[in-house]
């Protein structure tokens, strides 16, 4: 019976491997869903012959033992109710993590400590706190434009439409107008995905404190990477980015002199403004706003950012990091999105000013979480799928503000 298990999980190694290698090819979001569904059967059965051969090892008496002693060997094994802190099933869980040993079905009848997602709980020994020291702040430009769940493919209409008024008299009538041409804004399919390494996320403690880290993981390196996509996007397999659209063509340039000078704000910027395009709001590193909007001062040295320009910043406010400028919503990023105003080059982009709900992220399907085991690293990597375009609607409403020597 032994050897026709082992010869079983041999072949069920043999179909995850040839099913984990096709999925990670695949572009195709519904069969990437069937494999893993495959995929989760296959390693559902896999855990149920290690448990069993598991078992049989464990009834098998040691050398040179009676049967009747090792029967009541395993018979007068009880399992304390802290039993997740024992020595014993810390081993088995580490074999669980170092090699896909099944966690043993004696410490696997809670529910509170197994899912099928996990197979296992982190033994409580292990203290359930994570310092993360990544404290960069991500997610305020994707939480303010607008979402959609279209599917890849579809256009959106976006033009000028317009006619003029025009005076008629007894013997006149008005000329024919055209409303205008519209174009079209179409929306791709990119594949995005996200791979978090076992041996992470084996160092936590319980299993909310595992699904916890997991959803928060992802979460910010996607709110990571499409603050850079609204922004930066290359539109090239990623979401079309603002920088990187050739529909933007408005461009205020600014020296030092006058970007830290309210009078210039209002001559040089907010008179080229139309009146339809008042509304919308900035984008600016934190430190440019630290060291060039809060530093404005009068000839005797004193300050009048928000006497003259309304500017508030809530930057100590680490869950919402904006403020108002000239009575608009501000921003705030890290450099790596727009470089701070100082040590930027010069004819660098270091300000946005946009309408947020111009900028449509379209997110197909949601995350599709699977599990695989990485060959060359020797982890399990839980890989999370996600397909994402992002582009302008309209382009007319953005004015990017361009730092110039001088």
């Amino acid at each position: 019976m032994r050897e026709l298990l082992e010869k079983r999980l041999a072949a069920i190694a043999a179909q995850i491997n040839d099913i984990t290698a096709r999925a990670e090819a695949s572009q195709d979001a519904a069969e990437v869903r069937s494999m893993t569904k495959q995929l989760a059967e296959l390693k559902s059965e896999e855990s149920e012959i290690r448990a069993s051969l598991a078992k049989a090892e464990q009834m098998t008496p040691p050398a040179g033992a009676t049967l009747v002693n090792a029967g009541a060997q395993h018979f007068n094994t009880k399992r304390s109710e802290n039993s997740l802190e024992s020595m014993e099933y810390r081993e088995a869980f580490r074999d669980y993590v170092q090699r896909g040993v099944a966690i043993p079905a004696e410490f696997r009848t809670g529910t509170a400590n197994t899912t099928a997602d996990t197979g296992a709980a982190i033994p409580i020994t292990v203290m359930n706190e994570v310092i993360n020291t990544v404290r960069k702040r991500y997610g305020n430009l994707y939480d303010k434009v607008r979402k959609t769940n279209v599917p890849g493919g579809v256009k959106i209409s976006a033009g000028a439409l317009q006619a003029s008024f025009k005076w008629i008299t007894e013997s006149t009538v008005s000329p024919r107008q055209k409303a205008g041409e519209l174009a079209a804004v179409t929306f791709g399919s990119n594949v995005a995905e996200i791979r978090i390494a076992t041996s992470f996320l084996a160092n936590l403690l319980t299993l909310s404190a595992f699904e916890a880290a997991l959803v928060e993981v992802i979460a910010v390196a996607y709110r990571k990477a499409m603050d850079e996509a609204i922004v930066l996007g290359s539109g090239d397999g990623a979401p079309l980015g603002i920088l990187n659209d050739a529909r933007v063509t408005h461009v205020v340039e600014m020296t030092a002199a006058k970007f830290a000078n309210w009078k210039n704000w209002r001559s040089d910027f907010f008179a080229k403004l139309p009146l339809g395009y008042r509304s919308g709001e900035f984008i600016f590193a934190a430190s440019t706003v630290d060291s060039k909007l809060l530093t404005m001062s009068d000839d005797n040295n004193n300050p009048i950012y928000y006497l003259a320009a309304g500017l508030v910043v809530g930057d100590g406010d680490a869950q919402n990091p904006t403020g108002r400028f000239f009575g608009r919503e501000v921003s705030l990023v890290e450099p790596d999105i727009l470089p701070d105003f100082d040590t930027a080059d010069a004819n660098s982009i270091v300000g946005i000013y946009w309408q947020p709900q111009d900028y449509m992220v379209n997110e197909n399907f949601g995350f599709t979480i699977r599990r695989y085991f990485d060959e060359d690293t020797n982890e399990w990597i839980d890989k999370a799928l996600i397909v994402v375009d992002g582009k302008l609607l309209n382009a007319e409403g953005v004015y990017l503000i361009k730092k110039v020597s001088g």
